[in-house]
């Protein structure tokens, strides 16, 4: 804690992944958020440049202040940390993607013996893994779209079965997935066989475990749940686009898609859908927060459970926070209530 007896709040942001720009634009709104709460808070800041060096809270403080990466310095040695690390009370990682939300920096966290805001090893590298996650809800009995995992490996000495398989047991459309990347990177949706031998090739390059899902014609339904033990479901929220897809440029880029929050369904399925929430939650043992999306099939009735993510993002165009909002909690008390939880969980 420090000299003026406020709590010390790591803000850890950047990271090695492809989302490290997105990751700084959650940094800077959680920033603001923490600076809602100043009479508790004290901002110590720390930048992970693209080569994994942690950078010291002034470089960060920049960082955060343009909204723009720096260049690379030279690298630390491995767990050398600025010292001013050693004086943060509980950290707040929004790190997004690999060596971010998979539980790489989370188990570090938990080394260093300080308290930290979202999910754990366990929930967040199951959250990442897409097979993992999946294997899980399954155990739940939670409703997922038909699917096939396969390794890198196996698609490369056995390309011919593995197209015959999908297009047997999945049919066209189906999406392609790297099992461990976040924001849609690397992800396909393929209509034919020669896309689907693309996507593939393309997915193994970005991860050796992946993923092929049957396509549904369905609305995106997302819901936010925030708690530990006993974790809440926050109203619905839809998102709908113009593009084939929700990747990663309609993700990430205002204006390409819109986020309808309350989502317009019925109230009974609005409550199945935050049950589930919960459920898939504690499936994974989740901790802190989470977003689960679903895919809802209105001319059958049918649910099912997409995935969860661990760390949302917290952009201005993230649906995380607006939830939230829209069900009575203000992006300040959020965050508040965020490092609570931390804090509480430790």
């Amino acid at each position: 804690m420090s000299t003026s007896g406020k709590l010390q709040v790591g803000l850890l942001f950047g990271g090695q992944s492809g989302e490290h720009e997105v990751s700084i634009r959650s940094a800077q709104a959680i920033a603001r958020g923490l600076a809602g709460n100043a009479e508790k808070y004290q901002l110590c800041p720390f930048y992970i440049q693209k080569n994994g060096h942690w950078s010291e809270p002034e470089l960060s403080a920049q960082v955060l202040a343009t909204g723009q990466p720096v260049a690379n310095e030279t690298r630390r040695t491995s767990f050398q940390f600025p010292a001013s690390a050693a004086a943060v009370d509980v950290w707040f990682p929004i790190l997004h993607g690999p060596n971010g939300e998979d539980g790489t920096i989370q188990g570090l966290l938990r080394l260093m013996g300080k308290p930290f805001v979202g999910a754990g090893v366990l929930a967040s590298a199951a959250g990442m893994d897409k097979i993992a996650m999946k294997t899980l809800f399954a155990a739940a009995e939670l409703p997922q779209v038909r699917y096939l995992a396969l390794t890198r490996g196996q698609w490369q000495s056995q390309t011919d079965h593995w197209l015959a398989r999908v297009e047997t047991e999945l049919a066209y459309p189906c999406f392609v997935k790297p099992a461990n990347l976040g924001s849609s990177v690397g992800i396909a949706k393929v209509r034919n066989r020669a896309q689907l031998q693309s996507a593939l090739d393309s997915a193994a390059s970005y991860d050796r475990r992946l993923i092929v899902e049957a396509g549904v014609t369905a609305r995106e339904i997302e819901c936010a749940v925030l708690g530990n033990e006993q974790a809440q479901a926050s109203v619905l929220g839809e998102i709908t686009y113009r593009s084939d897809f929700y990747d990663y440029e309609t993700k990430y880029t205002e204006g390409l898609a819109d986020l309808i929050i309350p989502a317009a369904v019925p109230e009974d399925l609005s409550q199945r859908l935050r049950k589930l929430a919960v459920q898939a939650f504690e499936a994974v043992d989740g901790a802190g927060l989470a977003r689960v999306d679903f895919f809802y099939v209105e001319a059958t009735g049918e649910v099912f459970i997409n995935e969860i993510n661990t760390m949302p993002g917290f952009t201005s165009t993230s649906m995380y926070p607006q939830l939230w909002e829209a069900t009575g909690l203000s992006f300040t008390a959020l965050v508040d209530r965020l490092v609570q939880l931390a804090l509480a969980g430790d």
